[in-house]
């Protein structure tokens, strides 16, 4: 049975992924476009090659100390994506944003867990707002033009740290429940220095969800370049939002003293990173 919304996945996604009969609901998050049916969340894939790599990697991917990962769900052809649709294992728990330091924790062992990982191909070819962001803010590709991104890119100094992927959106993609490791959900994969999925995940907590300015500090305890990659996660954020059009006035006002912040305590050019 289906709720009445066009958005939700058809009768043939539910049988294909073997759930046929299941009455799915809308699931919060997923940018309202995720669905429960039974055991299995369906969702829009992000295309065959993003998709198929990503569910090889985490269908045989062990659970680690600190975090586990759904599972991703074949069609009863075998296969991983049937019309605009995946599928996972549904995991209960809910996400919280103000956990921001047990999320970095998830975080870290999970990208401890993916780092022999090779890069993919498919990275370079994405063609998204957050994926031409990205690469605009580390060298590849030109920032668009903003006052408070610009004070971002004056503070930008080389990052030393070795590139692996990461996770580039944790904060409110790690699932909690009593008596589970954390549960680490919809990986967008880039690759970036590890530390830089904990700067994002800090950035976003403090813009948008009330975290302190001054635990900004506290939540890099022990991540390489951690001023620096804050700058970077910064700097995305504010570039993705520019690119897709959706930078307004409310969004200069909010982001503004975490530029402060953050640019308070890097470094300038031509000196040593102390953090």
């Amino acid at each position: 049975m289906i709720a009445g919304d066009a958005a939700a996945p058809g009768e043939d996604v539910l049988r294909a992924f073997g759930v046929q009969g299941a009455v799915i609901e809308r699931l919060v998050g997923g940018r309202g476009l995720t669905w429960r049916a039974g055991a299995v969340v369906l969702r829009p894939h992000d295309g065959p090659a993003e998709t198929d790599w990503r569910a090889g990697v985490l269908a045989s991917l062990p659970d680690g100390d600190g975090f586990r990962t759904p599972r991703p769900v074949r069609t009863i052809t075998d296969e991983w994506r049937h019309g605009a649709w995946e599928a996972w294992e549904w995991l209960p728990g809910q996400a919280d944003e103000t956990r921001v330091a047990d999320v970095i924790r998830a975080g870290t062992a999970f990208h401890r867990a993916i780092a022999g990982l090779e890069r993919p191909a498919f990275l370079m070819a994405k063609d998204d707002a957050w994926s031409r962001a990205d690469r605009a803010v580390w060298g590849d590709g030109a920032l668009p033009r903003d006052p408070s991104l610009d004070r971002l890119v004056e503070a930008f100094r080389p990052v030393e740290a070795p590139s692996q992927l990461v996770h580039g959106d944790l904060l409110g993609n790690v699932l909690f429940v009593d008596g589970h490791p954390p549960a680490v959900i919809d990986w967008p994969p880039y690759w970036r220095p590890a530390g830089l999925g904990a700067a994002i995940a800090a950035v976003d907590a403090v813009c948008w969800h009330g975290h302190p300015l001054d635990g900004l500090e506290r939540l890099g305890d022990g991540v390489p370049e951690w001023s620096q990659l804050l700058v970077r996660a910064l700097a995305f954020r504010i570039a993705t939002l520019l690119v897709a059009g959706a930078w307004g006035s409310d969004d200069v006002e909010r982001h503004a003293p975490v530029i402060d912040a953050v640019l308070g305590r890097a470094p300038r050019v031509g000196t040593l990173d102390a953090s």
